[in-house]
């Protein structure tokens, strides 16, 4: 039987400064720009969860939704949303929080916890035209 995939979208708003705290103030300023400004920025995110897998014969899900929602809000959301990324979220201490760092670690998080399907791969919409996506270590 063919593969499936099914995809899980939530929504966060956050703030994050991207800094290097390795370069000086004037390399930080001429490689993260505006993202340098020491208040941070905020965005509002859209994450995109994906999972493979086989659809199963007792439900004809491949995997329930309502379960793998709550694995991405207690896992994730409820970590991030409305946090400022460079203080307040563990798994992203010491670590610039560009959104391929974030969803590298979203990845991290969520690799252990889905186990009714596999984990696809992780979009994350950092505004309209700026998406990054992960499909683990390749």
């Amino acid at each position: 039987m063919p593969k499936m995939y099914i995809t899980r979208r939530e929504v966060f708003s956050a703030s994050h400064r991207l800094w290097n705290s390795d370069l000086s103030e004037e390399q930080n300023i001429e490689l993260f720009d505006k993202c340098a400004n020491p208040n941070g920025h905020g965005h509002n995110f859209v994450l995109e969860v994906t999972v493979v897998g086989d659809i199963k014969n007792e439900s004809g899900y491949v995997v329930d939704l309502k379960k793998l929602k709550n694995i991405i809000r207690e896992e994730i959301i409820s970590k991030v949303d409305h946090k400022h990324l460079n203080h307040d979220v563990d798994f992203l201490k010491d670590k610039i929080p560009t959104a391929e760092n974030i969803v590298r670690e979203f990845w991290r998080v969520l690799e252990t916890k889905i186990t009714k399907a596999k984990l696809s791969s992780i979009r994350l919409h950092e505004t309209e035209n700026n998406i990054v996506e992960y499909r683990g270590e390749e």
